[in-house]
């Protein structure tokens, strides 16, 4: 596996593989690296024929009381990870390789950015979209690797593909969880034994829902209220959203018959975490 720092490298390296036929799957990520992050790099190896993988913290997606500063980082760690699945390439650039002192431009999906984790995260989303279109522009990909777990992202980065005629295929891959169905994140290594154990009720009101919705109950609102009652068992954890909207949209939906994500973000201790599912079409 190549570790590429220079982001004229990486382009050059993907132009190279363009010009022999090859097409290219990329995974975006930040690095500290777990089985939802290699769950990618494996559909990737399935898809492409050069696997791409980038890690770099990007300081413009984070708040400044949020976590940048303390967020995981173990390149030693996650290039062996890489390098066992196979990876082509890492590009690893540097804050300052992605974000020249004279850069100005930004790239904003408007009225998506604003919902779900953009309404608790202001700016989250400008930066997410910003970083992710240099990547492309950078990497040059064919298909470009995301998880459910970031639905939110998925539907915004969906988008600004669609929005601004990136040549490229964005693939959804499942979430990954623990045995007790937490899903698999980076910031999850900040919980405490006891937290980690709270945090499982993110995946249990989730599972409410679903079980309510295979019974029968189409009524959002109704489906909400059953999936707080399960919330409130955890009572240490601060909710911050629980919603059922439109995959595409990130609108809120008062009937789920024709599918809906539901999604919930709440923080243990003093760490945001993240989950949802997809209900299927029920008519």
């Amino acid at each position: 596996m190549r570790i590429v720092s220079s982001a004229a490298e990486m382009t050059a390296l993907s132009k190279s593989a363009h010009r022999a036929g090859k097409s290219i799957g990329f995974v975006p990520t930040m690095g500290a690296l777990h089985q939802g992050h290699l769950s990618l790099v494996r559909a990737a190896r399935d898809q492409a024929d050069v696997v791409v993988v980038s890690i770099f913290v990007n300081p413009a997606q984070f708040g400044p009381t949020e976590d940048f500063a303390k967020y995981p980082r173990s390149l030693k760690t996650d290039s062996a990870m890489l390098e066992a699945e196979n990876s082509d390439h890492l590009f690893y650039p540097s804050v300052e390789e992605m974000y020249p002192k004279d850069a100005d431009t930004w790239v904003t999906v408007e009225a998506l950015s604003q919902k779900l984790d953009g309404q608790s995260r202001p700016g989250h989303f400008r930066g997410v979209t910003t970083v992710v279109a240099k990547l492309f522009n950078i990497v040059q990909p064919d298909f470009a690797f995301f998880g459910q777990k970031d639905a939110a992202q998925v539907a915004i980065v969906t988008k600004m593909t669609r929005d601004l005629n990136f040549d490229v295929q964005i693939v959804v891959c499942p979430i990954v969880r623990e045995a007790d169905g937490l899903a698999m994140s980076s910031r999850n290594a900040y919980l405490s034994a006891a937290q980690r154990r709270q945090a499982t009720v993110l995946s249990r009101s989730l599972t409410r829902v679903q079980s309510l919705a295979k019974q029968g109950e189409h009524d959002a609102a109704t489906l909400i209220a059953a999936a707080r009652q399960v919330m409130a068992e955890e009572p240490s954890i601060k909710l911050d959203y629980f919603e059922i909207v439109s995959p595409t949209t990130l609108d809120p939906v008062s009937d789920i018959s024709n599918g809906a994500l539901v999604a919930v973000a709440a923080y243990v201790g003093t760490t945001r975490l993240i989950d949802n599912l997809l209900l299927p079409t029920s008519r």
